[in-house]
């Protein structure tokens, strides 16, 4: 059984967010419906490939098609996929759900109606704690958890006169995930949808991969003055990225604020965003509920499921976030920061882990994130595209230790690691980087530095915080390879300055 840690560190307060307008201040409110992608070989209702990609139209069954007389059946493995979802976000497990009809048209969209669920869900509510840069934690309710299938592609830019369909994702399984109204900042909307894919990604669920939509988020936006009723919302179709979700919210927000103080009215509607302007537009008017003429799905029974069956899904459950967080402070001595860093993805954590096994953790630690994970952003990498193992930084950490090389060699050398160019001990030896540890090469190096400045003697005996002149001339008279510490003591010596 997993055993979720809590964390003792007291977190600061969350930060009021309030928008300026011209006739006073408005608070943002913010719900997101976040389509997530089972991770799942096959569709929700059939047995065709769920695989992303493929040619136009090659994962299409007759199901999928809607060919007359096919009928749905359930996938057991997307629904358990739902219901580990559920569980990993402390949600209620409804015991009874079923499939509902919910009708629309779209070209991509063969049935002319969607499978989904409505009243009766698979999951039910729960909360999602969601962790700021400031260390700021609050709390986003979750409404519920449905299963439904995805609709086709409609490809508007191959030929100025027609439009083609690819069905290659029709059907495929989606867990919409449905907050309430909880959020209240741009940047509190980006933390919710990367908190929420670090723990799909962890459990399995979906890959969370935002570029090929596998995962994206409808924003409902709306603004009130502080302590009013609700206003009126807005939906912002398909985000696909925590940068954009934030850019959304903001320019949404203060859109609404200049309509309302121009003595306008906010309309319901859905928009869209626009990534290249930064700017929402709209698409189409908002429909409700009984736009779409739910009704129960005469070809699906409802979902019975037995409490064994949730409990052995429970028990299998991989450690989570905020308790690999809790683990990673207790155990590794991280500070939070460092920890929430480190566990904010599964694979990056094992990454760590991997590193630090047997050495310093708090130096692991700092190679990880700084540099490792510096330049896996800087190249739009993941983890798993590094060129730089674990096993291999922690070979270069083990060269730190034994004193072979000093910290400043060594990110030159994960430099040329990171380039392909071998080993950290392949490249210590082949470029000759070793550290002088030998007492007489640095006192003869030092011993001539003191003979070319005779005028800064005085200089640092008066003040020793000059003594940083001097190590670096060492350390440039040796081509940074000189032991630092042994250069510090030498010096000292030599120099007559106390500790």
């Amino acid at each position: 059984m997993t055993i979720h840690l809590s964390s003792s560190v007291e977190t600061p307060a969350r930060k009021p967010f309030l928008l300026p307008g011209e006739t006073g201040l408005w608070e943002v409110v913010v719900g997101m419906e976040v389509h997530a992608q089972v991770a799942s070989k096959s569709k929700l209702f059939s047995a065709a490939s769920a695989e992303y990609g493929g040619a136009p139209n090659a994962h299409v069954s007759f199901v999928d098609a809607a060919m007359p007389g096919m009928l749905p059946v359930i996938n057991r493995f997307c629904v358990e996929q739902a219901v580990r979802t559920g569980l990993a976000l402390g949600a209620k497990i409804n015991r009874w759900s079923r499939f509902d009809r919910k009708n629309y048209f779209y070209p991509d969209l063969p049935q002319g109606y969607q499978i989904s669920q409505y009243k009766d869900p698979v999951v039910g509510e729960g909360v999602l704690s969601v962790d700021m840069d400031d260390g700021a934690r609050f709390d986003v309710r979750i409404e519920r958890i449905h299963l439904e299938q995805d609709a086709g592609k409609s490809i508007h830019d191959l030929d100025p006169r027609a439009t083609f369909v690819d069905l290659n994702r029709a059907g495929v399984a989606l867990m919409e995930i449905v907050s309430f109204p909880d959020i209240r900042a741009p940047e509190e909307g980006a933390a919710y949808l990367k908190k929420l894919r670090a723990i799909l990604r962890a459990i399995g669920t979906c890959d969370g991969n935002m570029d090929e939509g596998s995962m994206r988020a409808d924003v409902n936006v709306s603004v009130r003055r502080p302590g009013a009723p609700l206003g009126t919302r807005c939906e912002i179709k398909n985000v696909n990225s925590m940068r954009f979700v934030a850019q959304a919210i903001d320019f949404e927000a203060r859109r609404q604020i200049e309509i309302l103080e121009s003595g306008g009215v906010i309309r319901q509607e859905t928009r869209l965003f626009n990534a290249q302007t930064g700017e929402t537009r709209a698409l189409r008017s908002k429909e409700d509920a009984p736009d779409y003429r739910y009704f129960p799905d005469p070809d699906l029974l409802p979902l019975e499921l037995e409490e064994a069956w949730i409990e052995a899904i429970r028990l299998s459950l991989p450690e989570l976030p905020d308790a690999k967080r809790a683990r990673f402070m207790a155990d590794y001595g991280l500070s939070f920061y460092d920890a929430r860093v480190l566990t904010a993805d599964a694979e990056r954590a094992q990454f760590y882990e991997a590193v630090a096994a047997g050495r310093d953790p708090k130096i692991a630690a700092n190679w990880v994130s700084v540099e490792l994970f510096g330049r896996l952003n800087k190249e739009d990498k993941e983890i798993s595209d590094s060129p730089v193992s674990a096993d291999a930084l922690g070979g270069l950490l083990d060269l730190i230790a034994d004193g072979t090389i000093s910290g400043k060699i060594a990110k030159d050398v994960f430099e040329k690691m990171w380039a392909g160019e071998g080993g950290a001990a392949a490249i210590v030896e082949r470029e000759g980087l070793r550290q002088i540890t030998d007492v007489g090469a640095i006192e003869a190096a030092i011993d001539a530095l003191i003979a070319a400045n005779p005028d800064k003697l005085d200089e640092v005996k008066a003040k020793p915080k000059a003594l940083g002149w001097w190590v670096g001339q060492v350390m440039k008279a040796t081509g940074g390879k000189a032991n630092p510490g042994a250069v510090n003591d030498i010096l000292k010596a030599k120099l007559g300055i106390a500790d």
